[in-house]
């Protein structure tokens, strides 16, 4: 029987496409791993909010009784106060200003809550104490701290940080940014953690500003560097979710010698659907770490963690009853956050 010479044209072909599509994904997949500049070095952050963050309730004794005009008119704590009788409001010490003058008249106050705004009107009560005009509201209006870098991008110099937002400390709601300074930081000392007493990195700025923070998200802060660092780190591939395992991983992060090491833990519960903050928990196994800082403290968070020789995530929050142990974030959600972050 003779072969179709076609016939065999065809065969080959279809094998050739064949090999193409099973190499085909292996390929696109180098292509589209990225590499990122690993952190684990400290910086310092100065904000101001967008608007007046309310963070909690002052009752006003006023003619023998107390009174909370804020309260009654349906104000919150984690509410962000944005205008005063219709104007734009930037700063508490213009909302107490605008209370004085106003003497006791009706205020009307926009305010957003949950992406949502409202409007509230109310009056003013005099304190007896001393005479001023009050509407019973604790409020912020800037805000300072420290966390640890994740990674950054060499050709940008943009970066993220902490793997988790900066929030308040009596409401927990996250703290809307209308700007915010980048500052290099001097770690001073350490609080060692204990059960039920979460440990801290202390620290100091700089005097020099060393970036723009621009976004501010329950998966990590996000901004533009002036310089990019060199880190001890290096260069490191990312890791996709489906690669993160169960096992031994490291953590890179700055302590009071002022030199990013890096120090050994362990990897469990891997959360492979989570697109928040706590996608894995990470325990501290490494000796010298331990001894130093008792395991995960404040100041920590965003040390980046590196599995396979990959950035997986970072850490992102202690168990108070075990300091020992904590969460991590994928590193891929600190990324799919950074593009809205930075606009």
């Amino acid at each position: 029987m003779k072969t179709n010479r076609w016939g065999r044209r065809v065969t080959a072909l279809a094998l050739t496409l064949l090999l193409f599509s099973l190499l085909m994904p292996t390929a696109m997949a180098k292509e589209q791993r990225r590499t990122l500049l690993v952190g684990g070095i400290p910086f310092g952050v100065r904000f101001a909010t967008e608007g007046v963050m309310v963070v909690g309730y002052c009752d006003v004794e006023s003619g023998g009784a107390c009174h909370n005009p804020a309260r009654a008119a349906g104000l919150m704590p984690g509410d962000c106060i944005c205008e005063l009788d219709g104007e734009a409001l930037s700063s508490a010490e213009t909302l107490a200003k605008a209370l004085e003058t106003g003497a006791g008249r009706e205020i009307t106050l926009t305010y957003r809550r949950e992406g949502t705004q409202h409007v509230a009107k109310l009056t003013p009560a005099r304190a007896d104490a001393d005479g001023r005009w009050r509407v019973g509201l604790f409020v912020r209006d800037s805000g300072a701290g420290i966390g640890t870098i994740t990674y950054i991008e060499e050709d940008t110099g943009a970066f993220a940080g902490l793997g988790h937002g900066i929030c308040d400390g009596e409401s927990g709601a996250l703290i809307p940014l209308s700007r915010g300074a980048v500052m290099g930081v001097t770690i001073a000392s350490i609080t060692k953690g204990a059960v039920g007493a979460p440990g801290e990195l202390r620290g100091h700025f700089s005097a020099a500003r060393t970036g723009t923070l621009s976004g501010n998200t329950a998966c990590g802060v996000y901004g533009v560097l002036l310089a990019c660092p060199t880190t001890a780190a290096g260069r490191r591939e990312i890791a996709h979710r489906n690669e993160v395992h169960e096992g031994a991983a490291s953590v890179w992060c700055t302590l009071d010698d002022n030199v990013s090491r890096e120090y050994s833990v362990s990897i469990s519960n891997v959360k492979r659907a989570e697109r928040g903050n706590k996608c894995f928990t990470v325990k501290v196994t490494d000796k010298t770490l331990l001894e130093k800082t008792g395991g995960i403290v404040q100041g920590m968070s965003g040390s980046p963690i590196i599995q396979d020789g990959r950035l997986i995530g970072a850490v992102t929050h202690v168990l108070i009853g075990d300091p020992t142990t904590g969460y991590g974030i994928f590193i891929e959600n600190m990324l799919e956050n950074m593009p809205q972050a930075l606009g």
